[in-house]
């Protein structure tokens, strides 16, 4: 073999020649023979592969390849081999290589595998799934307009099929090869094609095939749109939309709509197909579509004719501004408006969102509204947002605002927010309720029309000036209000974040004001009515936190600096001067001694909010000093709110902090804090606090301290006075925290972090577990139910037959958290795992049952939940217990709640199904 290897390799011999010289042994009757020819052949290419060249594909022996090749694929049946064969097929034709008078013998030896019939067998080591092979053989037939006349043929015969496989199959190909084909390759077909179309929507029940249908519809009418018209030739594209038109159109008049959206359909997907098309398809059904709405009285059916009005809207903004000649649209201006506007006006209220999204699409098309129309559009909005009963359609008017105000700015400044700010200001006498929602909604619809820089510079300080009204009011329900305008502020940042001008102005409006106004509430009482002091309850402040991370997560590096070397100062130094009401009757020491500064280190959650969510390369001034501060404050302080938030910004920080001495000496200081303040005395749960969330802020960033800290948790598991509070703080450990430690504040996140915990920490658990005391062994299961619960499935079905008999023994725990953790782990795992799960049905069963019967709702409802998904067990492992589960479910039928009798419907009625014909 050699002589021929070295041959090849240094070009003396080319593959051709030697498939030439082996003929003799390759075409031998002599199997042993045959082998021999074959092996030395496989040897050689196998050592020469990386040196074959394109010379070497065998151009040259023409059409001669291509029916050797057509000899060889003939009757093949692995579908290892159908792979390469149809990449050889594609490359044949991509490459140009001579197909002669086989065109016809090349697409029937293909072909014949169409459509794919093809069901991998059970525990396959070479992976081919059916749809690779669908794939590979519908690249081949899409290839080329050569297999035009023999392919179209048998796409409409497998469409007119009753197996719903191969008409998927075909009307995808048919898609595909529109790329390829023109009118030439149409021409003949486009009567079957349209009328074997025509007939799946309109009858089919199959929303993949409907869907399929009319991606083929449009596919078709664009490939007519492309073709080059020459002056003798017949229109196709206008003939072909004649004929959609002529058997589509006139089901838009009938009295019992049934064919109304097939039909509706059928016409968008031809009108979506290109600006001709659309002009084509609009200029015969928009103005029946009007006429037809004038026509009919119920709202019902008004509905229905303005969501497909709203259809060919839609399609209108896909091609931008059109000239006026050109447009339908635009000439019916007029009669759309008046429609659209009409619907707005009905008290139906499924007819005023199909309104407002019309609305919100005409709004879109430039030009096409008045000065007066956008007026009208207004008026409108704002009737809804603020007056409409039901909450859908004021909703739905405040988000139309909102993508509408970006648009026209200067609108919706000029008439909507002068409006909603008198509004909001009216003092009528009415019911404190009926005020109360009018504000509340003029308070969203604020935020929510806040989409436009120039908007939003107008309508922070309409928010902020009534925050500061309601401090200073006295009503007892204050608190709501400012969550409320907490709330708005919150969208408004979110709004604004992705523009770096609106960013800034909203960063350095609200922030300082919201400081000031908390540093105000906070002095003592004496100098300050009580009422302001609603500021400063956990609600409220929780409701700050999210409006002041928002603002800075998006700073740019710079425009951070600026801002965290005046509020870090005002937290340290009590420096107060660049807050914009900096005139108090006493000094700002949040982290100074003594019970009357208790309402100032409140604040601290608002510095959480702010520093923690500040990107990673901003150098925080004095962080040292900060960090001790804050360690301090966890440990000390006797309110709980204030000992948390310390504890999570001390944390926030930790995670961000660079690696090094600095870092090693804060955590050795924390560790030194906590381990002789959770041994013993009055502040056990505050030093757990801080674990916790220490422990969190270094696992996410896989610090090598990180597993001390778990093995501390770990340990006390099993005291009887923390443990429990250590079980739910592993939920913590696992979860996305919503305000600290999250990537959106720039935390350092690992992204396998809950793998690697599990993988560390559950064999530990698991160890606890089987060597812990009866009084103590819940909070094992507790905690272990909440790793599980947090860990991706997939992970969670490896590990699962380790598991199971664990998770059994937690159903059994009286502990309602526990139930529930570990009853939406096994939830999943019926889906994703039934045969391992079998092997414990009866157990499974008997837990589940005794778990609908649970005095808490959410125990339950999951139980139920449980208990349906047992059905996708395999059916000869659940039949046993059929009888027995339909009685059990009877009971939850009459559960006094509404929610767990659902839940009872749907599972007993899977049950009665089970073992049914056809399931």
């Amino acid at each position: 073999m050699a002589p021929w290897v070295l041959g090849v390799k240094d070009g003396r011999w080319t593959v051709l020649q030697l498939v030439e010289a082996l003929g003799f042994s390759l075409e031998n009757t002599d199997p042993r023979m045959r082998g021999r020819g074959i092996q030395l052949l496989s040897q050689v290419l196998l050592q020469c592969y990386s040196l074959l060249q394109e010379k070497e594909e065998l151009k040259g022996l023409g059409a001669n390849f291509t029916f050797g090749f057509i000899q060889v694929m003939d009757g093949e049946k692995d579908p290892r081999n159908l792979l390469v064969a149809f990449q050889i097929v594609h490359d044949l034709i991509a490459k140009d290589y001579a197909l002669g008078p086989f065109v016809e013998e090349l697409f029937e030896v293909t072909s014949c595998y169409f459509p794919v019939d093809f069901t991998p067998p059970p525990n396959d080591p070479h992976g081919i799934q059916r749809e690779d092979l669908i794939l590979s053989l519908r690249a081949v037939l899409a290839s080329t307009t050569q297999f035009a006349e023999f392919l179209l043929p048998l796409l409409i015969e497998k469409l007119d099929s009753e197996l719903q496989s191969a008409k998927l199959d075909s009307l995808q190909t048919l898609t595909a090869c529109c790329a390829i084909y023109g009118q030439k390759e149409l021409q003949e077909f486009l009567p079957s094609l349209w009328s074997s179309l025509r007939r799946e929507v309109f009858q089919t029940a199959s929303e993949k095939i409907e869907t399929e249908c009319l991606a083929a519809l449009r596919a078709l009418s664009a490939c007519l749109s492309r073709s080059v018209l020459s002056s003798d030739s017949e229109d196709l594209l206008d003939s072909f939309l004649s004929s959609i038109l002529q058997d589509c159109r006139h089901h838009l008049c009938e009295p019992d709509m049934k064919l109304v959206w097939p039909s509706a359909k059928l016409l968008q997907a031809a009108a979506g197909a290109s600006l001709r098309t659309y002009h084509r398809i609009t200029h015969s059904v928009l103005p029946l579509l009007l006429e037809q709405y004038t026509k009919h009285t119920q709202s019902s059916q008004r509905r229905t004719i303005l969501e497909m009005l709203l259809g060919f809207l839609e399609l209108q903004q896909k091609w931008g501004h059109v000239e006026e000649d050109e447009s339908t649209l635009l000439s019916l201006q007029g009669p759309v408006c008046s429609v659209v506007f009409s619907a707005l006006l009905d008290p139906s209220v499924q007819l005023q969102l199909v309104g407002i999204k019309a609305l919100t699409v005409l709004g879109s098309l430039q030009g096409f509204l008045s000065s007066s129309d956008l007026e009208l559009v207004v008026d409108h909005l704002i009737r809804l947002a603020l007056h409409e009963e039901d909450s859908q359609s004021s909703e739905a008017a405040m988000e139309a605002a909102g993508s509408l105000a970006p648009t026209y700015p200067k609108v919706f400044s000029g008439h909507m927010v002068p409006r909603l700010e008198k509004e909001l200001q009216s003092e009528r006498e009415e019911s404190y309720h009926k005020r109360h929602s009018l504000q509340q909604r003029c308070l969203q619809a604020l935020a929510a029309v806040s989409t436009h820089t120039s908007i939003m510079k107008e309508t922070v300080p309409i928010l902020l000036r009534h925050l500061q009204k309601v401090q200073k009011g006295t009503e007892a329900k204050n608190t709501q209000d400012m969550i409320s305008v907490c709330q708005s502020l919150h969208r408004v940042a979110l709004q604004c974040q992705q523009d770096a001008e609106g960013c800034w102005y909203f960063h350095q409006t609200v922030v300082p004001c919201l400081l000031a106004m908390a540093v105000q509430a906070a002095m003592p009482e004496s100098t300050h009515t009580l009422p302001g002091k609603a500021l400063l309850e956990e609600e409220v402040l929780a409701a700050m936190i999210p409006v002041i991370s928002a603002a800075t997560t998006h700073l740019s590096p710079e425009l951070a600096a600026q801002s965290v070397s005046h509020v870090v100062p005002l937290f340290l130094d009590g420096d107060v001067s660049f807050l914009p009401q900096n005139s108090f009757p006493c000094s700002f020491q949040p982290f100074g001694d003594g019970e009357c500064l208790e309402a100032q280190r409140r604040l601290v959650a608002l510095l959480m909010a702010f520093v923690c969510s500040l990107p990673r390369d901003v150098a925080i001034p004095q962080q040292e000093w900060l960090l001790r501060e804050l360690l301090a404050l966890s440990c000390s302080c006797n309110c709980p709110f204030t000992a948390t938030t310390a504890a999570k910004c001390f944390a926030g920080l930790v995670n961000k902090h660079p690696a090094g001495q600095h870092l090693d000496e804060i955590l050795q200081l924390a560790v030194n804090k906590m381990e002789p303040s959770l041994a013993e005395g009055p502040r056990r749960t505050q030093a757990l606090t801080l674990l916790l969330w220490v422990t969190k802020a270094l696992v996410l960033r896989y610090h090598p301290l990180s597993s001390c800290l778990t093995d501390k948790l770990l340990d006390l598991l099993g005291d009887t006075e923390l443990g429990p509070a250590t079980a739910d703080g592993f939920s913590l450990l696992m979860a996305e925290s919503p305000d600290v430690l999250h990537k959106g504040c720039h935390a350092d996140v690992r992204i396998m972090f809950r793998q690697r915990f599990f993988t560390d920490n559950v064999p530990k658990l698991v160890r606890g577990f089987h060597g812990a005391g009866p009084d103590v062994k819940a909070n094992y299961l507790k905690g272990l139910s909440h790793v599980l619960n947090h860990l991706p499935k997939p992970v969670l079905v490896t590990e699962l037959p380790t598991l199971l008999s664990l998770l059994l023994e937690a159903l059994s725990c009286s502990d309602r958290v526990v139930q529930l953790s570990t009853l939406s782990c096994l939830h999943p795992l019926l889906l994703e795992a039934p045969q391992i799960m079998s092997l414990h049905v009866d157990t499974l069963v008997t837990k589940f049952l005794n778990l609908t019967s649970s005095p808490t709702m959410a125990v339950r409802i999951a139980a139920l939940r449980c208990a349906h998904a047992l059905t996708s067990l395999p059916t000869t492992v659940l039949l046993p217990y059929k009888g027995r589960v339909i009685r059990a479910l009877a009971k939850p039928l009459d559960d006094k709640k509404r929610l767990v009798r659902k839940e009872a419907v749907a599972a007993r009625g899977e049950w009665f199904l089970l073992g049914s014909p056809g399931r």
